[in-house]
């Protein structure tokens, strides 16, 4: 497999120069030559195979050869191995939960799959850095999936005072190869440092992304969707997804998925009041602007990087995107609300931006009605202790593996924007 920049300005690259690059030498992000359907039998015997075994199926062609198969289904099986349940909440409406791995967000899989796989790629331990932006659950994710992988180093990027204490913790209180850089801003400005550090030439050369641009980091986020559909097979009506959406690495992964013929009709992106694709949804002009701050810390992204892909997906044709993609903004005090409503009807609690994915389903079955509707919970409330507990009146037991970082001390330096 190889892939081709989206500036169309750079070399087509293997997966392992890729994944090396992180970006392109054009700085275009990084998309798949060819994208081939599965067969059908696979789709009509799915519940039959294990998660490892249709992660191996998805994943293999964007692979190639460049990882033996064994080595790769090895990897797999450390990347996927805890739950991912779909729980009902309402009438046609599903949460999939993947807060299941070690730092209880959605971005474990990925994280974890990108750092065994350049672990493979940098057998002779070669100094190579990882460079990451996060809004919140991608630095402790990156974090952990990358702590004591030999010859490479974390530096994460994170806007000061808008990650919880607890996503704080995760990504400031691992030290050994990991570094945290607090910066004086929002999350706009940390992805910008991080895209201006990969145009210097000198520092580029041992320089990588673990962020949602680099495909090994964005490309495993498919097993999502292939998962819950092994669950609702059996209801036989039309699947739509509801997904939680900031930088779009996660949707445009399900949108992927759909190319490789899995059978999802729509895709709603459900989005706080950073609403930049929904605008351009309504008026035709991609126009980002400065992220606002929320209770969805997660999804405050003015300029979501991954909404290429999904254009491209789509043929860079808008009619073509509105026929099979729809989004919709929420308010804090509707995401509030949701989350109380999600606890008062079916005793779940939803973190924030599960509640905002509850709110796109809802919003699409008004129309839709026999539809099913899954939307992701992306991580566990207890990432977002203090709202969630304000909101909804409750006490959340701390999982053991949060307990396990609570205690500790912050390391991380203090750092300014860096000027246009």
């Amino acid at each position: 497999m190889n892939y081709y920049s989206l500036h169309h300005k750079a070399q087509k690259a293997s997966f392992k120069e890729a994944v090396i690059n992180g970006l392109a030498p054009d700085k275009g992000l990084y998309f798949p030559e060819n994208i081939t359907p599965l067969p059908t039998g696979f789709f009509k015997n799915i519940e039959y195979f294990s998660n490892e075994e249709i992660a191996f199926e998805v994943i293999k062609q964007f692979v190639g050869d460049e990882i033996p198969e064994k080595k790769l289904k090895e990897i797999i099986k450390e990347t996927i191995n805890f739950d991912f349940p779909l729980v009902p909440i309402a009438e046609n409406i599903s949460t999939l939960e993947l807060f299941h791995g070690p730092t209880m967000a959605f971005k474990d899989v990925g994280a974890r799959f990108m750092a065994r796989c350049l672990g493979e790629f940098n057998k002779e331990n070669s100094a190579q850095t990882v460079l990451v932006a996060t809004s919140g659950d991608t630095g402790g994710a990156v974090a952990n999936g990358f702590l004591n992988v030999k010859g490479v180093d974390v530096v994460i990027l994170y806007p000061d005072g808008k990650v919880s204490d607890i996503q704080e913790k995760q990504l400031t209180t691992l030290g050994q190869n990991i570094t945290a850089l607090k910066v004086d801003g929002v999350f706009d400005d940390c992805q910008d440092m991080v895209k201006k550090a990969f145009l210097d030439a000198d520092i580029k050369r041992t320089l990588t992304s673990a962020n949602s641009i680099n495909i090994a980091r964005w490309l495993p986020q498919m097993f999502y969707f292939f998962f819950a559909y092994k669950q609702l097979k059996s209801k036989e009506k039309e699947l739509v997804f509801s997904v939680p959406s900031g930088n779009f690495g996660n949707i445009c992964a399900g949108i992927l998925a759909q190319k490789l013929g899995l059978p999802i009709k729509h895709f709603v992106a459900a989005t706080n009041v950073n609403d930049t694709v929904l605008n351009y949804l309504k008026d035709g002009v991609y126009a980002p602007k400065p992220s606002k701050s929320t209770i969805s810390n997660a999804m405050d992204v003015g300029n979501p990087s991954n909404f290429i892909r999904i254009q491209e997906l789509f043929n860079n044709n808008i009619d073509q995107l509105k026929n099979r993609f729809s989004s919709f903004s929420y308010t804090d005090a509707a995401t509030k609300e949701a989350m109380k409503e999600i606890y008062a009807k079916a005793n779940y609690v939803a973190d924030p931006h599960g509640a905002v994915g509850y709110l796109g389903a809802k919003e699409y079955l008004k129309d839709n009605k026999d539809t099913q509707c899954v939307f992701l919970e992306t991580a566990h409330p207890v990432k977002f202790l203090d709202v969630v507990e304000e909101t909804l009146n409750v006490t959340i037991a701390i999982p053991t593996q949060i307990e396990g970082v609570l205690h500790k001390e912050k390391s991380f330096r203090r750092l300014k924007p860096m000027k246009s």
